[in-house]
């Protein structure tokens, strides 16, 4: 068993986890986004959190609305944006299934861990 205290403080940092899954806690400033048209994890799932805020999930040619509370999958290789339509960061509480990024939070190829 292991312990961390989180801080959201800063856009994304990756979280220690094991070779069949880990964690990432990202925070959007009003305004911002992360991802884009190209933004996919080729190797890992992934369950996006809101802690919160608010802001919009796009993907598939859908928008969700996100708020505090709001779960959403993201499928291995589904291209996809988070933005914050909100006036306060969007807090976000990420787990990935296997690894998606390196300990310093670069992504990881596919297959990969």
């Amino acid at each position: 068993m292991r312990h961390q205290r989180l801080k959201f403080r800063s856009e994304f940092r990756v979280v220690p986890g094991s070779r069949r899954g880990q964690c990432a806690e990202m925070v959007i400033p009003p305004g911002g986004s992360e991802g884009g048209p190209d933004n996919r994890h080729r190797g890992a799932d992934q369950w996006l959190f809101v802690l919160s805020g608010s802001g919009a999930a796009i993907g598939k040619g859908r928008r969700v609305r996100l708020g505090a509370g709001s779960l959403l999958f993201i499928a291995r290789g589904e291209r996809h944006q988070i933005r914050n339509t909100g006036r306060a960061p969007l807090r976000t509480l990420n787990f990935y299934a296997p690894p998606a990024y390196g300990r310093s939070g670069e992504p990881l190829p596919r297959g990969r861990k």
